[in-house]
């Protein structure tokens, strides 16, 4: 077993021992609204997420021309083009200052996906106090390099990429500081479970010796909770106010009832996974004494009588000798009468042998 691993966000240790950093994922579900944006930073603290995300983008500087013009005419889109799509689903840095400070009036941490290096540096600016990094740029070394450089926590997610590739991202992460959490994701939206595989976690953690968590697309929210038990720090989900509305993520996403109960369920499996200790509990041992077994006298036994397998029997309650002590009292003289279904004496282990 790897060592103890955290890494400390603001306030905030995550890692083993600590409670699971729990993100909500706004993304783009806010389909451009600074109002939608604020209502959801306000529904992940009620819900009690520990942090809101969104995602920023420098459009053109991530799109060639042609797939800036790509016709876009889909159910889900916001312009004919991908490029106009994209660019109505984007927010303002001036929005995002106002969005940072209505988390901050919320208590819960502002965080945002860079994808790309404008939007790093405005980010680093803004005072966000982790970056969080998109599948889709575990081959950006450029922009990880630029992102590591700021000192600050990097929640990588590690969809749509190799251990090769992902070792190389650590490789640049590390280069200037460990604060960093790789987050196993599946990149199809929304993720069947037999496509989740979640013992890929502790492959991570094992290949690369770092604080692991999930980022997830499948719908419902079993299998986030069961990451949490398998070692996940950190939970990252998309929610949205409303799962029909139009837009490329709120499908996949949960609402607030559903993120809600995400939550708790996952505060639940934390505190059913307790201590490593295997210790009886003291609520048990009523239980104990009334189920478990104890030897008894299977027949009247006499004073003086050489106790065989045949004169005795295992019985509830358990509050006598235990059933594991029957061959030391098999071949002892008894050293008292005992009735039909009497607990033996617990020194009856001490009895003289018959030679």
């Amino acid at each position: 077993m790897n060592a103890v691993k955290t890494i400390q966000l603001g306030k905030r240790v995550i890692g083993d021992g600590q409670p699971c950093f729990i993100v909500a994922e706004a993304g783009v579900n806010h389909n451009g609204s600074v109002a939608e944006a604020k209502q959801l930073i306000k529904v992940a603290s009620e819900v009690n997420a520990d942090a809101v995300k969104f995602q920023k983008r420098t459009v053109e500087d991530i799109l060639t021309r042609e797939a800036l013009q790509r016709p876009y005419d889909g159910p889900n889109s916001y312009g004919p083009t991908y490029g106009e799509h994209r660019q109505k689903l984007e927010l303002t840095d001036a929005a995002y200052e106002e969005l940072k400070q209505h988390a901050a009036e919320h208590d819960i941490f502002f965080l945002a996906s860079a994808w790309d290096l404008k939007s790093a540096e405005f980010l680093d600016t803004l005072g966000v106090p982790a970056f969080k990094v998109a599948s889709a740029d575990v081959t950006n070394l450029p922009l990880l390099e630029r992102i590591a450089h700021t000192r600050k926590p990097v929640l990588l997610s590690s969809g749509m990429s190799t251990l090769e590739e992902i070792g190389e991202a650590l490789d640049v992460i590390r280069a200037c500081h460990e604060q960093v959490v790789l987050l196993h994701c599946v990149s199809t939206y929304p993720t069947e479970p037999e496509d989740v595989n979640l013992r890929v976690l502790r492959t991570l953690r094992e290949t690369f010796d770092v604080v692991v968590g999930y980022s997830g697309h499948e719908q419902g929210i079993i299998v986030s909770q069961a990451a949490v038990a398998l070692g996940a720090a950190v939970i990252e989900r998309h929610f949205t106010l409303d799962w029909t509305a139009r837009g490329p993520d709120h499908e996949a996403s949960l609402q607030p009832d559903g993120f809600k109960k995400l939550v708790t369920g996952i505060r639940k499996v934390e505190q059913a996974l307790g201590r490593p200790e295997k210790n009886m509990l003291e609520s048990e041992l009523t239980v104990r004494h009334r189920l478990a077994k104890s030897i008894v006298a299977g027949m009247e036994i006499r004073k003086g009588t050489v106790i065989t397998d045949k004169m005795l029997a295992l019985k509830s309650p358990g509050t006598g000798l235990k059933s594991s002590y029957l061959n030391d009292v098999i071949g002892t003289v008894a050293e008292q009468d005992l009735k039909l279904d009497e607990l033996l004496p617990l020194d009856a282990i001490k009895w003289k042998r018959s030679r």
